[in-house]
């Protein structure tokens, strides 16, 4: 019997084919949920109650959030909503795909006109929200559950 070699290239060659027997669909939940989590309590720190938006919110979207072309107060309405609304989406994994894309615009409104200096940040949530857009909510979500987004659905509604 033969002894496994220990080199630093065969251990990072056995942990590699570990590591690609996780499914796809196991690295979406978590992406999923980690990306949903930062932006839910995001939008929980702008409201009190269930969705009574906090008069500190205003002001920071005056002050400090204020965009070009959009109102302030309907700023505020608008980040507020999406961050309760897609997270929730992309938790249950129904519309994951719309989940994502209106958080990752969401990321390009906040890196481009709030918080530029932050891309790091931006550049994360960017890489956790893109296999989602791609890919979809993945076997673990209502999407596929529902039979809205499965690869065989989509190929034969080409």
């Amino acid at each position: 019997m033969q002894a496994r070699s220990s080199t630093p290239l065969s251990l990072y060659t056995r942990l590699a084919e570990r590591l690609d027997h996780i499914p796809m669909s196991v690295l979406l939940l978590v992406a999923r949920l980690g990306v949903a989590g930062v932006f839910f309590m995001s939008g929980r720190t702008k409201v009190d109650g269930i969705l009574h938006i906090t008069d500190s919110t205003y002001t920071l979207f005056e002050t400090d959030y204020h965009l070009p072309l959009v109102p302030p107060h309907i700023a505020a309405h608008m980040a507020t909503y999406s961050e309760h609304l897609f997270p929730i989406l992309l938790v249950l994994g129904l519309f994951s795909r719309v989940g994502a894309l209106g958080l990752l615009g969401m990321t390009t409104v906040i890196e481009v006109f709030v918080y530029p200096d932050a891309w790091p940040t931006h550049l994360s949530w960017a890489g956790l929200l893109l296999p989602i857009l791609c890919r979809g909510g993945g076997r673990f979500s209502l999407d596929w559950l529902l039979g809205i987004d499965r690869p065989e659905t989509a190929a034969s509604a080409r």
